[in-house]
């Protein structure tokens, strides 16, 4: 009894309670301040994106996408190994039946008997006392692994609604910018129509209609591509919606309406929102666990054995209660010489633990540098979108102007290309500020963990 009870005390020595890694979440956002916990990770992803259509892929994408269902049956398989480590604290139970035939030579059988059957019936049982925690440790090891494939789950989750709201953005803006082109080369088209007439009243050259044509030609050939861009990127996002590559449905650029207040909280709440840092956190658990089992190895293991059965020559002895044999047993193992293969074991889980240590303050470091490009991206975006408004206004009007000096033969062919040429440049400039801003927003709200809650 003292005994048993020394083991005891002894075991709650040898593994050691888990606490979480050390993190300090001061300063993660640069120049972020304030202590409003006030999120738009906490918001569903239908109040972030209001557009209807987006909401329908997003939702589709969710049920259909390919790597969220191998995500899921990792989860399957991680359950299952949870299960059999809850298990283990079970004893086994076999049994078994046989029929041995056996020939003996004459000196075996003392020259009496040359052959012999022998008939077996039994069960067998065994259970191994966790007396220094090494089955607790390896199941709390496997709930770890567990959760963590759940994480997982929930950062493939977030990467899908972040992935085709952004896809989705990038065919709005392409949309926007062939709508663009198209218009431009149209009024291409006049500005080559006015030239014509100049050039008959022998106000310009050919030179200037050619140029002007070859402008307008310069215009069109960007269509092409533009309807390339429109198709492939149809495709990538077809493929998050595990169809085949075909047309998206979509509404236009100037639907969209970003958030007006893009709150970030705190930094200490990514730790609750950001799944792939709750995955490596749980990394870390695991790894801590295993590095618990690796130090009960050192310790001696206690098992109960139990065998119980009939055993006989002869069938017709088979039931009689003098075949029936029992065993119980009680048994100690302990590691004295193994070529140091337990502490080989006990340094590796040691170093893994290390290992998932700076992982998960990478991960975190990450997520941190993530809001802190999408907060700079969105206040960029604003930036470039009020001037390029006074650069777009300006160049309406510079456009007007020269078209109309053109016809009174008070500017000359030049200025008029410069003055189209600048203008298209900066409408798409202008599709590109709205893309970028409605990306950053999209940015955000993956960086924060939005998306799977």
């Amino acid at each position: 009894m003292i005994l048993l009870v020394s083991w005891m005390l002894a075991a709650c020595k040898v593994t050691r309670p888990y606490t979480g890694p050390q993190t300090d979440t001061n300063g993660l956002y640069r120049d972020g301040s304030g202590a409003d916990t006030n999120t738009i990770a906490n918001l569903p992803y239908t109040a972030v994106f209001t557009d209807t259509v987006l909401q329908r892929l997003i939702a589709e994408g969710i049920t259909q996408n390919l790597d969220l269902r191998v995500a899921y049956t990792r989860i399957q398989q991680s359950q299952a190994y949870y299960t059999q480590a809850r298990a283990a604290f079970l004893p086994t139970l076999s049994a078994n039946a046989g029929v041995t035939e056996s020939k003996l030579s004459d000196v075996q059988g003392f020259g009496i008997r040359t052959s012999l059957s022998q008939f077996q019936l039994g069960v067998a049982s065994s259970w191994e006392a966790d007396v220094w925690g090494r089955l607790r440790s390896n199941r709390r090891a496997s709930l770890a692994a567990l959760l963590q494939t759940e994480a997982a789950a929930r950062a493939v989750q977030t990467g899908i609604v972040s992935t085709i709201a952004s896809y989705y953005y990038t065919l709005l803006a392409l949309d926007q910018q062939l709508v663009i082109t198209r218009e431009t080369v149209r009024n291409w088209d006049s500005t080559v129509a006015v030239l014509r007439a100049l050039k008959e009243a022998a106000s310009v050259t050919e030179a200037a209609v050619v140029q002007s044509e070859a402008q307008r030609y310069a215009a069109e050939v960007t269509i092409p591509d533009l309807k390339q861009n429109i198709r492939e990127t149809e495709h990538a996002l077809s493929i998050l919606l595990a169809r085949p590559p075909g047309p998206i449905e979509r509404s236009s650029l100037e639907g969209q309406q970003a958030l007006a207040l893009l709150q970030t909280g705190v930094p200490a709440q990514l730790l609750a929102n950001r799944p792939d840092v709750q995955q490596a956190e749980f990394a870390y658990r695991n790894a801590f666990e295993l590095t618990n089992v690796a130090r009960t190895a050192f310790y001696p293991a206690l098992a109960i054995t139990g065998s119980a059965g009939l055993n006989s020559l002869s069938l017709a002895q088979f039931i009689d209660p003098s075949a029936l044999a029992a065993s119980i047993g009680v048994g100690l193992t302990q590691p004295i010489f193994n070529r140091r293969l337990n502490r080989t074991n006990l340094a590796v889980a040691q170093a893994g633990q290390q290992a998932a240590l700076y992982d998960f303050r990478k991960a975190l470091l990450n997520a941190g540098r993530e809001v802190s490009d999408a907060l700079s991206l969105h206040a960029t975006a604003l930036e470039k979108m009020s001037v390029r408004t006074n650069q777009l206004s300006a160049l309406e009007k510079s456009v007007a102007y020269t078209q109309e000096l053109l016809q009174y033969g008070f500017a000359n062919y030049n200025e008029v290309i410069i003055a189209r040429q600048s203008l298209l440049g900066a409408q798409l400039g202008g599709v590109n500020d709205r893309l970028q801003q409605l990306q950053a927003t999209v940015n955000l709200y993956r960086s924060l963990g939005g998306g799977w809650k």
